[in-house]
């Protein structure tokens, strides 16, 4: 059996920490689908736009070599992406572990068969310090 395993991100501003997870996401599973949310979503979610627009996140992720399919995220219920995709293992950093949205994730996911792994969210490297070092430069 083939296990599938979805890593959605945003994927803004690709970096470090975006290439770990997607890296160490492969090892875990056979088939990796990486989940680029879109712009609706992005804001619905963080209360900002992405810096970089959504058809150029999704094909830089599609480039990856750990990544088997990039697809579009259209929801803030990672569920809905079970529904869709039905994968087995759904990565998500840390920052999840432990917060309501998380426990309902895993709660929904383990009742049918999948489950949620978490990896170390790289906190120097995210895209929220990276735009804020850029808005900092004087231009």
């Amino acid at each position: 059996m083939t296990v599938i395993g979805y890593a959605p991100g945003a994927y803004d501003m690709f970096h470090i920490g975006h290439l770990n997870i997607l890296r160490r996401a492969s090892q875990e599973c056979d088939r990796l689908v990486a989940g680029v949310v879109s712009d609706d979503v992005v804001f619905k979610a963080k209360g900002k736009l992405p810096i970089v627009p959504f058809e150029e996140r999704l094909e830089i992720v599609r480039s990856i070599r750990y990544v088997d399919e990039a697809v579009p995220d259209l929801h803030t219920d990672k569920f809905e992406a079970w529904r869709h995709l039905r994968f087995d293992m759904l990565f998500k950093g840390d920052d999840w572990r432990g917060t309501e949205r998380g426990k309902r994730l895993e709660s929904q996911l383990g009742e049918v068969g999948a489950r949620v792994v978490y990896f170390p969210y790289t906190i120097h490297t995210s895209s929220s310090a990276l735009r804020s070092k850029l808005i900092s430069i004087p231009s």
